[in-house]
Parts: structure tokens; C-alpha cells; sequence
């Protein structure tokens, strides 16, 4: 290891080191760029073979640096999995933080928090934390991400993608930085979230016999070969800013010197991923580059990581240990033995994965809990409320489930006896147990927890994980689940079910009219 590497993990900023020559120079903290993409599951960036997708950017960032396998978030959906990220924290561990749409405590402080008090210059372009809302204890706002810079503006392409023009904002903020100040910027698209402008990747040039293959889960049809490629699309929108914002970079001296991570906080807003707990929902693309910091680049790693080891990495390049930065403890572990290339292999042997309350759509708003852990080729869980829908209820239209057209596609499959499975297994109920051998079933579809040859494996991993929620305090492990549900929910829609109940006609807007027929109460029939 050469000395910028011992330097920079143990140094404050500020901070001198002895040079080999014994002249004490000063060493400079890396800058931190964190590019976070709004709904993308693995493996859908072209650096890991996807021909449907095309990002140069993302591949640039691996080719220089460390494209990573196995990269997970611990809640898939947007607030949660964010709230994981700043604080290095699983979501039972972050009391009404753990919920999509919370009042984040202000007792939690996130890593561009810890930085900027530490002497960092801080911003944030695009979709920052949330939703939800972010107040400190004296009830001001917090920059818990940076102060956000969205006023540069461009036309978008498509009617779904934002109008913000996420790298002359960057631009903006690396012109006004301080001279000789380290930053820490969050560059959130908004990119690929719902909705989507319809066929606009067929007009864009894309065909549907692009798709080399569709989910097991879905109909394969055009109608969702199409969908996905308007997903690419939008992907391809939030890679031409990364590709611009390097070159920002690059024209300012700053990239030799900066920690640029690219990634999702969740996987893709379709049936059976985004808000649920599988591999398409958690499993997301990651990768690394830092030009004076990672050793051998070019690297491919297999370890296993979570996206709670962000914040310890963050701070450890800084030079801050948790105890310093105000935010331990801290659950995640640095990976920046793999950036140094000193990990002698596969040390990271698990991630705990989980849920609890994500959009409305059930009775009393009441969530879905899930905890799960990945250990090597196998994901287990555990599902705590099997009564109730995991997707939402029908008659409120699977509010955890974005609207579109696969998910219409999907709902229509339950009217066929032959595509019937396809509807419950991203909107039925669920056994209390699940198990699966990820590596020889990505699409999650063959669960085998009840399979005898799988008894032994399926109890070590639930006792592992009970004992890790244990040690980390979950609720859950001392009975005491229900406080999730009690959190407020921030988002302007409350009491959905409630509401239909007690007779308001709501305008749910998620799904087609005609994929419902009314009942004799006046609501749609609960399948």
C-alpha cells in the first residue's frame, strides 16, 4: 500500500504526514461524488452485458475503477434504502425512518452532514433524500444531502424525465467551490422513475427485439418489451449526465482526486421489484472509481456488500471515524479494503435485507414487514403480516406497485387460467417463509423452504438472522413491530382503504377502469 493510501484512511482533514523524504506536506482529503439513480436493477448497465441498455458513462466509471457484483440495498424502496445510505444504518434501525414518506428523526445524522462540519463544501442536484421530511430538532429543514441546486433547467426529451439539468448544476456548484476546499455532492436523478412517455425508446431508435429476455414473472408481449425499453431510455438519460459531469471533472483538475460511486437505491419500478424484497427489488448496479485512491484498476469484485457500507466509506476516505462524525453507531462496514485491493477474499459473507410500511393502499395504512438475509448463493425471508396483501390491497389498485403498463399486463394475466401465476406472484398473499437459490433462480419464482434437502440450510439461515435483528435492535425481536405502523406518514394521501370504505370516491389512478369490475358495495371486487 502506498502512503496516499495509509494517509487518507486515518488522516483528519487539516491533518500532516511525513513524506518518505521527511518533508511534512499537507495531504488533501478526496472529494466524494455519489451518483444515485432512481429505480435501476442489476444487472441493467452495459457494463455487465445488458445489450438493451447503453451506458458509457457507468461503464467508464468501471473500467477506471471497480465494477461490483454484489451490491444490495436493504429496503427497496426510495426513502428507506436513502435513509440506509446517509446513515449506515438498516431501516429497523432508524425508528420512523425505516417507512417510505417519514419524518426522518433528527437525531440520525447523515454523512454529508458529518463532512460539512468537518470543512467539506456540500451540494446536491436532482431528487436528494425522500420522500418524507427532514427537519433538525429546532424544526428548520436540514441540507441532509446538501444544499440542493436545481435551477438550471433544460427541455426534457420526454415528457417523464425531469427537467432539471443535473450537470450544469453540477457545473455551477464546482464553480463556486471554494478554492482548495474538498467536496461532497449528491447527484440524485429522478431518472428512471414512473411514469414513462410511452414507446418514446420505439421513436428513440430502440426495438423491441432488443429485449434478449423478459422476467419469468411478467407476460412477454410487446406491450411490456416496450415498457422496459422506455426504462433503458430513462436510464440512458441519467448515464449522459454522468458522462457530462466527468467531463466537468475532468476540464476542473478534479477527478484524479475524487471517490465517484455510481449506483440505484433500488431495483426497477415494475411488478415483483421496486417494493418488494427480491432480487430485481434489492440487487442493484454499483460501481467505484477513484484514481488516486483504488489500486489495480479495472478490477471486478464478487464480495458482498450493503448499501449501509457507504457512509462508513465515506467517512473513513475523509479520515473520520463514527465516533467523530456524530453518527455512530454506525451498522455498515468500509470497503475500502477492496478499493486498496487488500481484502484477501469474500470476507462479507451476508446482507440483512427487509421492510416495513411503503405507500398506502391497506387498512390503516398499515405496511408489509419482511427481514431477510443473502448468504451466498441464497436469499432467505421472513414475512410477519401474511393476512394482509403484499403488494396493497386489490380494491385500493397494489398501491405498492407503480402504475404501468406491465403492471396492467400483469393484472389482466390473473383473468387466464394459463397466466393466472404470473398476477400472484407479484400480487398474491405468501407463505410466512421463502427461500431461494438466487444464483440458479435470479426471477426468484421457485421457493424452497419446504423442500426437505433444504431444512438445514433454510434453519441456520433464519437462526442467523434472528440473532443479527437481535443484536441490532429491531422492534420486531421483542415484539414490538406494530410501532412501525404508527409512525406519521407524510405524503399527501392517507387512510386510502378507510376512506373507500366509509364510502369517498378516490381517483386512484394507478391502473386501468377496466382491469376492475365493481362489487355490491360499490368497490372493486377483492380478489
Amino acid at each position: 500500500m502506498n502512503k496516499n493510501f495509509i494517509t487518507l484512511a486515518t488522516a483528519t482533514l487539516g491533518i500532516y504526514s511525513l513524506s518518505s523524504c521527511g518533508k511534512q506536506e499537507a495531504e488533501k482529503a478526496p472529494n466524494i461524488l455519489f451518483c444515485v439513480a432512481d429505480d435501476i436493477s442489476f444487472p441493467h448497465a452495459s457494463a455487465y452485458g445488458t445489450k438493451w441498455v447503453s451506458t458509457p458513462g457507468f461503464d467508464r466509471v468501471a473500467r477506471e475503477g471497480i465494477l461490483f457484483q454484489r451490491m444490495y440495498t436493504c429496503n427497496a424502496k426510495s426513502a428507506p434504502s436513502r435513509s440506509c445510505m446517509i446513515t449506515g444504518r438498516n431501516s429497523w434501525q432508524l425508528e420512523a425512518a425505516a417507512n417510505h414518506w417519514p419524518d426522518f428523526p433528527a437525531k440520525f445524522k447523515s454523512y454529508p452532514e458529518a463532512l460539512a462540519q468537518q470543512g467539506y463544501y456540500t451540494g446536491a442536484t436532482g431528487k436528494g433524500w425522500g420522500p418524507g421530511q427532514a427537519l433538525d430538532s429546532a424544526g428548520m429543514k436540514r441540507d441532509i444531502v446538501g444544499k440542493m441546486l436545481n435551477g438550471i433547467k433544460l427541455k426534457p426529451p420526454t415528457s417523464g424525465i425531469s427537467n432539471v439539468d443535473y450537470a450544469a448544476n453540477f457545473r455551477e456548484f464546482l464553480k463556486n467551490k471554494p478554492e482548495g476546499k474538498p467536496f461532497c455532492f449528491w447527484y440524485g436523478a429522478s431518472e428512471p422513475h414512473r411514469g414513462y412517455e410511452y414507446a418514446s425508446s420505439i421513436r428513440a431508435g430502440k426495438s423491441i427485439s432488443d429485449i434478449d429476455s423478459v422476467p419469468s414473472f411478467w407476460p412477454d408481449n410487446e406491450t411490456v418489451r416496450t415498457d422496459m425499453l422506455d426504462y433503458a431510455l430513462e436510464i440512458e438519460h441519467f448515464d449522459r449526465h454522468l458522462v457530462a459531469i466527468l467531463q466537468a471533472l475532468e476540464e476542473a483538475g478534479e477527478l484524479d482526486n475524487t471517490l465517484v460511486i455510481v449506483t440505484a437505491d433500488h431495483g426497477m419500478p415494475f411488478p415483483r421489484c421496486k417494493g418488494q424484497e427480491y432480487e430485481y427489488s434489492n440487487h442493484i448496479p454499483f460501481a467505484v472509481m477513484w484514481r488516486k485512491g483504488i489500486a489495480n484498476p479495472g478490477r471486478i469484485s464478487s464480495e458482498l456488500l450493503s448499501v449501509i457500507d457507504l457512509a462508513p466509506t465515506f467517512l473513513e476516505v475523509a479520515g473520520l471515524s463514527p465516533e467523530q462524525s456524530g453518527m455512530a453507531p454506525i451498522t455498515g462496514k468500509s470497503f475500502t479494503d477492496i478499493l486498496y485491493d487488500k481484502s484477501d477474499g469474500h470476507h462479507r459473507q451476508r446482507v440483512l435485507i427487509g421492510k416495513e410500511r411503503h405507500d398506502v393502499g391497506r387498512p390503516d395504512d398499515a405496511g408489509y414487514p419482511i427481514r431477510g438475509i443473502i448468504r451466498g448463493d441464497y436469499l432467505y425471508l421472513m414475512n410477519f403480516e401474511t393476512s394482509r396483501w403484499p403488494a396493497g390491497n386489490p380494491e385500493t389498485g397494489y398501491l405498492n406497485i407503480d402504475g404501468s403498463p406491465t403492471k396492467t399486463e400483469v393484472i389482466r394475466s390473473r383473468r387466464n387460467p394459463a397466466t393466472a401465476a404470473l398476477w400472484n406472484l407479484s400480487m398474491g398473499k405468501r407463505s410466512s417463509e421463502e427461500l431461494y437459490n438466487i444464483a440458479a433462480d435470479k426471477d426468484c419464482t421457485s421457493n424452497l423452504v419446504d423442500m426437505p434437502d433444504f431444512l438445514q440450510l433454510k434453519q441456520e439461515m433464519q437462526t442467523e438472522l434472528l440473532s443479527l435483528l437481535a443484536e441490532q435492535a429491531d422492534p420486531r425481536m421483542d415484539g414490538k413491530g406494530a410501532i412501525f405502523d404508527n409512525y406519521p406518514y407524510m405524503g399527501a394521501e392517507r387512510m386510502v382503504w378507510n376512506r373507500m370504505k366509509e364510502g369517498e370516491k378516490i381517483k386512484l389512478g394507478f391502473v386501468n377502469e377496466s382491469d376492475y369490475e365493481p362489487g355490491a358495495s360499490g368497490l372493486p371486487v377483492e380478489w
